[in-house]
């Protein structure tokens, strides 16, 4: 029997299968959350997608905001149970130098990016815990291991993330869940075009989904705290 925290089972093809597996992700409406989210949903997993505007198949959370984060876990949790994929997509971006961004402006990026990411995780993890199985999966940034001019918000809460990827990772050792991070470079977005404006993107979103499947379905349990970088 396959659980999780282990590579699933294949379909009888060759290609993993999700079937069965209930997977959570954030910022499912767009760009590479929704790229993931139709990835996973592809290979037979139920997906439970939020975002901060509800679309067709996603419901509307602001994961800056606990009590939001907490109706939606809930919510999941009664309609699907617990899942067994957490995918933690959600952010935005910023652009401007640090001393001209104002105040609010620094704390939503680091809201969306970071806190969300904890508050999520934090939500779903006691039964996770209790079922000693699972896999999260944090969507970092490039900006999470170098640093950009004009982006410095968004490359400390991307630095963040990678920081609690793989805090959280030794934590759930003994628990059965295994936590890593993936790092993509400029991927083909909404956000790419805000934060740098004129960048050639150098993949699609379907590439980073193709990474995050992997993690998902296929990478052994072994791999924990790590965080896949998707640029060269």
């Amino acid at each position: 029997m396959t659980s999780p925290s282990s590579p699933s089972a294949t379909d009888g093809t060759g290609t993993f299968s999700l079937a069965g597996k209930v997977a959570v992700v954030t910022g499912a409406s767009r760009g590479i959350g929704r790229a993931v989210a139709a990835a996973l949903s592809g290979a037979g997993a139920v997906v439970a997608g939020c975002a901060l505007h509800a679309a067709p198949g996603v419901d509307a959370c602001d994961v800056r905001r606990a009590e939001a984060v907490a109706r939606f876990a809930e919510d999941v949790r009664s309609r699907f149970g617990v899942p067994d994929i957490l995918v933690n997509n959600a952010g935005t971006v910023a652009r401007g130098r640090l001393d001209e961004l104002a105040v609010e402006q620094w704390l939503d990026v680091v809201d969306a990016n970071l806190k969300g990411t904890y508050l999520v995780t934090r939500a779903f993890l006691p039964a996770m815990r209790a079922r000693r199985a699972g896999r999260i999966i944090n969507i970092a940034s490039i900006a999470g291991r170098q640093g950009t001019a004009e982006l410095s918000a968004y490359c400390a809460a991307k630095h963040g993330v990678v920081g609690l990827t793989r805090a959280l990772a030794a934590e759930l050792r003994d628990d059965g869940i295994v936590a890593n991070a993936v790092c993509p470079g400029s991927v083909d977005t909404d956000m790419l075009r805000v934060g740098r404006p004129g960048a050639t993107a150098d993949m699609s979103p379907e590439d980073v989904a193709g990474v995050v499947l992997y993690l998902a379905a296929q990478a052994p349990s072994a791999l924990t705290g790590s965080c896949v970088d998707v640029f060269g």
